[in-house]
């Protein structure tokens, strides 16, 4: 069984596969230019080509036939993506061209690279630390433009840059507490020691280093939500607007839309951004007492997703106004304490909404008066009490968001002791378990297993 940590050729196809106009093939490894070469049709060419530059060429099959005409990027170590002598070709996209491609570079030497090996030698290689590298699978992932700048600044190192600037003067507080410890023996450190027995030596930095760590913390939510995006569930009685609005939103004709209550028989799905926010929006059936056998599956269906719900849109419909059916429901407890907001649909022929119904967003789904307004309330909703527009980098992964709250307990942990007025060392193995912690989030404390789960789940090409 292959692992990761080896230092064979390896290659994969690092765009998606299929019929396409081009494909890039990746390599990478110590001799994977020299390799190449012998598989091409200028292969002297190739292999004294400096790093940074293009070489054309054909790629050779069995006997020297030709598969293919290709450019191919060369990088030589250790400026490279991986660290390591590296080329990139650049051939047509076909099934059958890649394919061929790729049995000629086995027949060379190189194994299949494992997902995610290009950036686990790029890390292994001290290109870039572990957020970064975890920041490439996000890039990729990234369903709107929010979630791709975000991505882009871990990419480019802010959040190593935080992470450490956290780090380092955690680990000041941490050389303050064991200064004294190391030499208590001494009669002046000893007394300079009971002078500062039941505090930090460097107190207000640990509280500030703890106000970092916190703002780190609750910067997961914001970062997830703008990467997983959420889903927002439209309800409401028959005939309401609710698929007039879901086409709206979606922007085209996905749900069918007449004056027949009921038309809605079950739920429908469609992806939206909704101010750089991934939304799953649903169409959902009138919600009422029905006789109707298929038309009441379909309701209980809606009762289901409207429990999984992020954010619910309840549309009253405005010619009506809000109903006893409505009132009944909005306290039928359905909605399991979902964030709701109400809209009074048909604003372009309903009358004015009662002075009661304030909180509610006037909206007409037939002419989009008061869909930005929708828009935005559904963004503010999500975004909840978490400001979506601080400009600090946030962590985005489950496993930065874990380490870093073990950093926070561990630092307040110290503090608690200190404030208790306990000796600095007991205080000092808490300090110094959250500045490994901090080490696990950038790679500079880690394990094989760690590494084998994480890398494990990018996408073979990367």
């Amino acid at each position: 069984m292959t692992l990761y940590g080896d230092d064979s050729s390896i290659a994969a196809l690092a765009t998606p596969p299929g019929r396409g106009a081009l494909a890039v093939v990746r390599t990478s490894g110590k001799d994977a230019i020299d390799r190449l070469a012998s598989c091409v049709s200028a292969p002297r060419k190739l292999k004294t080509a400096p790093g940074n530059t293009i070489v054309y060429g054909w790629i050779l099959g069995k006997n020297r036939s030709r598969i293919d005409e290709t450019v191919i990027s060369v990088y030589r170590a250790p400026k490279s993506y991986t660290g390591e002598d590296a080329a990139d070709i650049s051939c047509h996209g076909g099934y059958a061209v890649v394919h061929a491609v790729m049995e000629t570079l086995h027949n060379a030497g190189f194994r299949d690279a494992l997902p995610g090996e290009f950036t686990f030698r790029a890390f292994m290689n001290n290109k870039i630390d572990l957020t970064r590298a975890e920041s490439v699978m996000e890039i990729v992932s990234a369903q709107t433009g929010r979630a791709h700048t975000s991505a882009v600044r871990r990419l480019s190192g802010d959040l190593e840059a935080e992470i450490r600037a956290i780090k380092e003067k955690l680990v000041q507080v941490l050389a303050g507490a064991e200064l004294f410890l190391d030499y208590s023996e001494d009669e002046y450190m000893e007394t300079n020691a009971n002078e500062h027995a039941g505090s930090l030596p460097d107190q207000a930095l640990a509280r500030e280093v703890r106000a970092a760590l916190q703002h780190l913390a609750d910067s997961f939510h914001i970062e997830k939500l703008y990467q997983e995006g959420a889903r927002a569930v439209i309800a409401g009685r028959p005939n309401a607007g609710k698929s007039s609005l879901f086409n709206r939103l979606v922007k085209e004709d996905r749900a069918i839309v007449t004056e027949t209550p009921g038309t809605t028989r079950d739920w429908l799905e469609a992806r939206i951004a909704v101010e750089g926010i991934p939304v799953r929006l649903a169409d959902t059936a009138g919600i009422r007492d029905s006789g109707d056998a298929v038309e009441k599956i379909g309701v209980e269906r809606s009762l289901e997703l409207i429990t999984c719900a992020d954010v619910i849109l309840y549309i009253v419909d405005g010619t009506t106004g809000l109903t006893a059916e409505d009132t009944q429901f909005l306290h039928s407890g359905a909605f399991h304490g979902a964030p709701l907001i109400m809209v009074w649909n048909k604003a372009d022929c309903a009358r004015e909404m009662p002075e009661n119904h304030a909180g509610m967003v006037r909206v007409s789904a037939k002419t989009g008066e008061g869909i930005a307004t929708l828009c935005a309330r559904i963004a503010e909703t999500l975004v909840a009490d978490h400001d979506a527009h601080d400009e600090r980098v946030g962590v985005a992964s489950t496993r930065q968001k874990t380490l870093i709250d073990k950093a926070l307990a561990c630092t307040a942990d110290a503090l608690a002791l200190a404030d208790a007025g306990q000796a600095l060392d007991i205080i000092a193995p808490s300090l110094r378990e959250a500045v490994n912690c901090l080490g696990e989030i950038t790679g500079e404390v880690s394990t094989a297993d760690i590494l084998d789960v994480m890398f494990g789940s990018f996408c073979v090409g990367k």
